[in-house]
């Protein structure tokens, strides 16, 4: 039976994704695990001489499972064979003539208009909805995703000037501006909200905590917005990831150039913020099919 240690140049590779490129712990495992089980299919063949039909003859084994799933094994072993060509473990990439498996369409969810005003709209009665009320503010005026937002601190924020220092994937900083309702939302938490939920002898640096006064959690937000959007009479699958969505929905259907909302929500490239073109021509289409006198008439 094969052990669990990866050969050394597989190894090598993860290293490479850890400590150059940064990539978080979870992207990493996930390479691993796929390298192992690519590695455990083809054995006893070292993987330096597999060909690129031993190549789709595992992609083709894993076809049961979801085309991502496909997608992804494929991603990881042409990344790898690239490493080793770069390398010099080797001088043929047996994956350079194979086609990447065709991913289905899938467009992000987003909040409507009315609906993102439905949510930020919410009644606020306790502590805790002042502190929820400027969460969701600065998602939607930020576009930032939810770990940046829950692991901002005091010096991440400047008031007076109405920026954000957001720390995003591979260590990557940005500055990304919010508006005046967020700012005033901020300063109500943070003056006269934030020092009601601290305990005793418990001191966070995190600007969001939870009602037990320890850092607000992607859970407990998870759980706090599903239980606002069943009060609000929202009945979209809702995630705080979707006002990140409709962050970048709503910029681009007023008119914002994409390589701005590209810098915002920290894409590494252009064709991932791409998908929010063709939401918008959904929303388009929807829209022309809604008020066109004629766009129903048989």
């Amino acid at each position: 039976m094969k052990e669990n240690k990866l050969p050394e140049y597989m190894q090598k590779y993860i290293d490479t994704l850890q400590y150059e490129r940064k990539l978080s712990k979870n992207t990493i495992l996930s390479y691993q695990d796929n390298l192992k089980t690519f590695w455990e299919y083809i054995a006893p063949k070292d993987p330096l001489k597999v060909t690129k039909e031993d190549i789709e003859k595992f992609l083709k084994f894993e076809q049961e499972k979801k085309v991502t799933t496909k997608a992804h094994y494929f991603t990881v072993l042409q990344n790898f064979y690239l490493f080793c060509l770069e390398e010099g473990y080797t001088k043929i990439n047996p994956c350079e003539t194979i086609h990447m498996p065709k991913l289905p369409d899938k467009l992000p969810n987003y909040l409507t208009y009315e609906e993102v005003d439905r949510l930020l709209d919410m009644p606020l009665k306790t502590d805790y909805d002042y502190r929820t009320k400027a969460m969701l503010e600065l998602l939607y005026a930020t576009g930032m995703r939810v770990s940046e937002l829950l692991s901002l601190r005091f010096s991440n924020i400047d008031l007076e000037n109405t920026i954000v220092r957001v720390e995003g994937k591979g260590s990557k900083e940005r500055i990304i501006p919010f508006n005046d309702t967020s700012k005033k939302y901020l300063e109500l938490y943070l003056n006269f909200y934030r020092p009601k939920l601290i305990k005793p002898g418990k001191n966070y640096e995190e600007l969001f905590l939870n009602n037990r006064g320890t850092p607000m959690t992607r859970q407990g937000l998870f759980k706090l917005l599903k239980q606002l959007c069943k009060e609000l009479g929202i009945k979209k699958n809702v995630s705080p990831h979707i006002l990140r969505h409709s962050f970048a929905t709503h910029l681009l259907n007023a008119g914002a150039d994409l390589r701005v909302i590209q810098e915002f929500l920290g894409h590494s490239s252009i064709s991932t913020t791409q998908i929010y073109t063709h939401v918008s021509k959904e929303h388009i289409k929807a829209e022309y099919t809604e008020s066109h006198p004629r766009s129903k008439k048989e």
